[in-house]
């Protein structure tokens, strides 16, 4: 099928054509432009929306999509317009289900790391506890796409630093935020998570999201420094600006019983970046499939859906945020390998796959608008609460 936008093509699909077939498209602001185009792919035509943002244009930035809670959802267009942008997308795989376990509630949380603003919300779970397609070979849950205070987008890995200094010693901080703890370990729980139970964080294990909750558990809220509670089963509840609550399982758990209250407690937590030098202004979770101009190796080349997907060009200076049309007549979408040949042709040297299905959504404001419209058709029919997006912002 060819449209007034042309047809774009890779390797995986039919009749390649140059990524300058596709026109320019709608400016919706300064250094922010909106096209569709279809995509002629093995399992049908597939329809893309696209939003070009350049960051070398001083009155645009980017920034994270978040509902104000890490264990939180909300729409994307909801989360535009409180924001004020005039462009976003979805973001991160979340935890949208808990089927597994039985009276646990589900978070909403984030997969990966996640910085606004920059600061830091939230760490990544550990790989074998996410939520989405399978992970290319040599990819992790701490995967990040960012954009640095030097406003050049990049790919990098997010881990978490972080230590819990006792009367007993100190020892590492392996959670922050996070709906899922690695086994025998502690994390820690601020202000920034929200109300959620964090009872899900000690469900599961390193390598089976459904292995059964853990039953040797611990929680310890330290407020100014000293401990002030304990309990054997994590709690839930708002978590005041001067509290951080430890959840400890197995041998954490072991270890936070030997806290007293009135022990004094230092956390301490930070992200290092894999690469990068440069501090992030913002970062969100997904998976990279392109890389300095080269697919990434075992990319998924058959299951077809409903795919988003952000890369850049220009040396990090140009985004390209494309997320693909739900209706009926589309709804067969791309595989990963597609998507990935998709955003080579549109000139990408890197890309990295955000959540997709009924959470790909991407919306725009008209000039003098007071709400973001929805441009794609959501695969649900109706837009899905998500954890986080892409924020596109316009400044004077």
């Amino acid at each position: 099928m060819v449209t007034a936008f042309g047809v774009l093509a890779g390797a995986a699909l039919a009749g390649a054509a140059p990524a300058g077939a596709v026109p320019a498209g709608e400016r919706i602001a300064p250094g922010v432009t909106y096209r569709q185009f279809d995509v002629d792919a093995a399992a049908g035509t597939a329809h893309a929306h696209l939003l070009t943002v350049d960051l070398a244009d001083p009155h645009v930035r980017v920034g994270l999509l978040h509902p104000g809670a890490v264990a939180a959802r909300a729409t994307v267009s909801g989360m535009a317009d409180s924001a004020g942008a005039v462009a976003g997308v979805n973001g991160d795989f979340f935890h949208i289900t808990e089927t597994q376990h039985p009276g646990v509630q589900a978070t909403g949380a984030s997969v990966g790391p996640a910085i606004a603003d920059g600061q830091v919300l939230k760490a990544a779970v550990p790989d074998g506890q996410r939520f989405g397609p399978t992970l290319p070979p040599g990819t992790s849950t701490r995967d990040v796409f960012g954009v640095g205070t030097d406003r050049r987008a990049r790919l990098d890995r997010l881990s978490l630093v972080g230590r819990v200094a006792t009367p007993e010693g100190t020892f590492p901080l392996k959670g922050l935020n996070q709906y899922a703890l690695a086994q025998n370990s502690v994390g820690a729980f601020t202000s920034r998570w929200g109300s959620a139970s964090r009872m899900r964080a000690v469900c599961g294990s390193d390598i089976e999201r459904s292995a059964p909750c853990s039953t040797d558990t611990h929680e310890v809220r330290v407020q100014g420094g000293r401990v002030v509670s304990a309990s054997d089963t994590p709690g839930s509840g708002a978590i005041p600006a001067d509290t951080t609550v430890l959840v400890g399982r197995e041998e954490g758990a072991q270890r936070l019983r030997k806290l007293s209250v009135g022990d004094a407690v230092t956390v301490t937590h930070t992200l290092a970046a894999a690469s990068s030098r440069v501090p992030y202004a913002f970062a969100i979770g997904g998976f990279p499939v392109l890389r300095h101009g080269k697919a990434l190796s075992g990319l998924d080349d058959v299951t077809s859906t409903v795919r988003t997907v952000v890369g850049f060009r220009g040396g990090g200076r140009q985004l390209l945020i494309l997320a693909l049309d739900g209706a009926a007549a589309y709804r067969t979408g791309l595989t990963v390998a597609e998507e990935t040949d998709v955003m080579r042709l549109l000139g990408a040297s890197d890309a990295f796959n955000l959540d997709g299905g009924g959470s790909t959504e991407l919306v725009t404001r008209d000039d003098g608008a007071r709400a973001v419209t929805v441009r794609n058709h959501p695969s649900t029919g109706t837009e899905r609460p998500v954890a986080n997006g892409i924020g596109v912002f316009s400044t004077p």
